[in-house]
């Protein structure tokens, strides 16, 4: 059973060109910013990004170091990081993707005229094609 909640250490590097950031426990999940503000925002997207995967392929999920032992230079400070999962699984779970479909030209034109939305039609009719009629249809804007 996957977590609610992850917070792992991440160590924020301070160069003349912005911020790097590195996770000691999940090698590969690095990210970076302009400011600490954007760092932040970026380290809590990339940790849940990279989480999501290690659960997704089914990989172990290691224990956090505790923050106290993760060793730093005097250019680099630890700022603990927490993914809240269930929010960010829905969300990539339910992001659209592009489908690129063919139509007669007759049909597209007649739909086009009584100003059909395209995706809306196509999930509701995949839906019912599979059985989940009641799995709700995203809304865009």
């Amino acid at each position: 059973m996957f977590k609610d909640r992850y917070v792992y250490p991440a160590i924020f590097d301070y160069a003349g060109d912005g911020i790097s950031v590195e996770f000691p426990d999940l090698p590969g999940c690095l990210t970076c910013g302009d400011t600490t503000e954007e760092a932040l925002s970026m380290a809590k997207e990339a940790m849940a990004l990279h989480l999501y995967g290690m659960e997704q392929d089914g990989d172990p999920i290691p224990d956090p170091t505790d923050a106290r032992q993760v060793k730093t230079e005097s250019n680099q400070i630890v700022v603990l990081i927490e993914a809240w999962m269930p929010s960010f699984r829905d969300r990539v779970e339910n992001k659209a993707v592009k489908k690129t479909l063919t139509l007669p030209r007759w049909l597209n034109d007649l739909a086009e005229r009584e100003k059909v939305n395209f995706s809306h039609i196509l999930q509701t009719a995949l839906k019912r094609h599979l059985g989940i009629e009641d799995f709700p249809v995203e809304k865009r804007s």
